[in-house]
């Protein structure tokens, strides 16, 4: 739960939204400087939740010594002297240099914010731990303060931060060894010769957010994903997708710029499935309209044209759940009509869809005029629903709908949905921490912090 949350538009000025509202674009300065002026609201947002839950985990961002910061600091060790709240301080040790990160990070605290910090914990640790413990020793007589575990290196299938995303430096974006198999039929049953046969490209436009709509895709067998910043990395997909953005003005300039834009054009021309999601939704329509100057000022910017709609970006954000049905269709949506889905939306602005734009999501109850369109030859799709694809049964009728296209049988069994997985992963999470961490004593602190 994010009461600001901040959307760079340049490298020096971001949009300020708070509470799900736009309040306006600041540059760095001017939001350092208006920062104290929300602390109050903050403060007051924790301590509704704080009434409502028994535990209260507070992340900061960045470092908690930021010293040219600190002064109006509402995220970091300011907010633990809002709350009130015992400190636990991590550190990367993969990254290397972990032990003088911590202890520099104590010498820049104040005496009071040292205090705070109840104890240190490892993080990413390769390699044999007793021959770390040495330093451990050494590191609790420096700072005064337990180290509480070391956990060791572990890769799960979890949902990425977007600045820390390693999917976009991997060579092709694929987790072979943690693919979600089809219940029925084991993954090793689909021949290793059609890995990646279903390409898929996603436009990593400047501004990607909520990049996570893809994790499903990227670990179904036969499925490769491609994240595509320029032509040449383009190649023949079999479906191009158009992700959310925090900037959709900006990243669709951005992507003409470099010649993309004509590249999606011609694709589209030779009959490739488009998929448009929130801003890449708005980004396939006619217009694009700016009247509040929300991302740009410019009043009004041409979209790809692919689907008869106008988007009008508005003050107030749409922030909610939502699940529907899929209408009865065709093309790459055959059988898919009344399969449920369930997902979120976080957008700013209305998209009208006009005369040859067919309805293909029913959502029960939204703040959308509707949950998701399509062109007549069904071939260009745009929602606003986020988390479409962790829809198992969607999914997997939709990639077999594209093998189907290649003439390629249909993968076995079925695709259990997303979320399942994602638990089981988060699961694994927990136990690992628990055998590396100790829990107790974390208890312990918050049960006495403050008595």
């Amino acid at each position: 739960m994010n009461p600001i949350l901040l959307k760079p538009t340049t490298d020096r000025n971001a949009q300020v939204i708070i509470q799900g509202k736009v309040y306006g674009n600041m540059s760095a300065v001017e939001y350092h400087d208006y920062k104290p002026q929300l602390a109050g609201m903050v403060q007051a947002i924790y301590t509704g939740l704080a009434v409502e839950n028994e535990i209260m985990v507070i992340e900061g961002a960045g470092s908690p010594a930021e010293i040219n910061l600190k002064d109006k600091d509402i995220v970091n060790m300011g907010m633990a002297e809002l709350a009130d709240a015992p400190v636990l301080l991590v550190g990367d040790i993969d990254k290397g240099g972990v032990f003088a990160a911590v202890a520099g990070t104590m010498l820049l605290l104040t005496a009071t914010e040292r205090a705070r910090v109840q104890g240190v914990i490892i993080n990413k640790f390769r390699g044999d731990p007793a021959i770390l413990k040495p330093g451990l020793a050494m590191l609790e007589e420096i700072v005064k303060t337990p180290v509480l575990g070391v956990i060791p290196y572990t890769k799960f299938n979890i949902e990425d931060e977007d600045s820390l995303a390693e999917r976009f430096t991997t060579k092709d974006n694929t987790n072979a060894d943690i693919s979600i198999a089809p219940t029925e039929v084991g993954a090793n049953d689909i021949a290793a010769t059609e890995v990646g046969v279903i390409d898929i490209v996603v436009i990593k436009l400047p501004h990607l957010s909520n990049f996570t709509d893809f994790n499903h895709l990227e670990n179904i067998p036969g499925v490769r994903v491609r994240y595509v910043e320029n032509c040449h990395q383009f190649g023949n997909p079999d479906l191009i997708i158009l992700p959310g953005t925090k900037n959709t003005l900006e990243d669709l300039q951005a992507i003409y710029r470099v010649g993309l834009g004509e590249v999606i054009l011609g694709q589209h021309r030779k009959g490739t499935a488009i998929f448009g999601i929130c801003g890449g939704y708005q980004m396939l329509g006619k217009e694009i309209g700016d009247p509040y100057g929300i991302e740009s000022g410019q009043g009004k910017v041409a979209g790809l044209g692919l689907l008869n709609a106008v988007t009008t970006l508005q003050p107030t954000k749409t922030t909610t759940q939502a699940k529907g049905i899929v209408l009865k269709t065709d093309g790459l949506l055959t059988g898919l009509d009344g399969v449920r889905i369930a997902g979120y939306e976080i957008h700013l602005g209305v998209t009208e869809p006009d005369d040859g734009c067919v309805p293909f999501i029913n959502f029960e109850e939204s703040q959308s005029a509707n949950g998701g369109i399509c062109n007549p030859a069904g071939n260009v799709f745009g929602t606003y629903l986020h988390g479409i694809f962790d829809n198992g049964e969607f999914t997997f009728g939709f990639i077999n709908n594209l093998r189907r296209l290649k003439n390629l049988a249909p993968l076995p069994g079925k695709v259990s949905d997303f979320n399942e997985f994602k638990e089981q992963q988060y699961d694994r999470l927990a136990d690992l921490l628990r055998k590396s961490i100790d829990i107790q004593q974390i208890y312990n602190i918050m049960n006495t912090w403050g008595a």
